[in-house]
């Protein structure tokens, strides 16, 4: 279960990067630039095509672990759980407080790995 995720995440970083890369361009209040498609060319144009996806790495090593903790977490918490009742006149809420568990149990796990590499950046 854990290279899917993993596999995801990680594409998602490569993906994402260039648009990360053009917003930050954008948050320096000195930049000349006033949109992300000018972000993103005048990335391209001072440091050639791989600029855009600088600091590749560093996201995600930050985030994929993040991803990875959470759905593993989720699934064991979900395999751990008590099956709902499908005969149960409360199966509906039993499966929203199941599904509300596990999301609970993923986050403060994934938060686990993301904050503390948060509060060094």
């Amino acid at each position: 279960t854990v290279l899917p995720p993993l596999v995801v995440s990680t594409a998602v970083q490569c993906i994402n990067m260039p648009l990360v890369r053009a917003t930050i361009t954008l948050q320096n209040p000195e930049s000349p630039v006033r949109n992300i498609r000018e972000s993103l060319r005048k990335i391209h144009a001072s440091h050639g095509l791989s600029g855009l996806w600088h600091g590749t790495s560093a996201g995600i090593l930050k985030t994929v672990p993040k991803y990875v903790t959470a759905v593993v977490v989720k699934d064991y918490v979900g395999k751990a759980l008590p099956p709902v009742d499908p005969t149960s006149p409360n199966k509906d809420r039993d499966n929203l407080i199941n599904s509300a568990i596990k999301s609970s149990a993923a986050g403060v796990a994934g938060g686990g790995f993301y904050n503390p590499l948060e509060m060094m950046r």
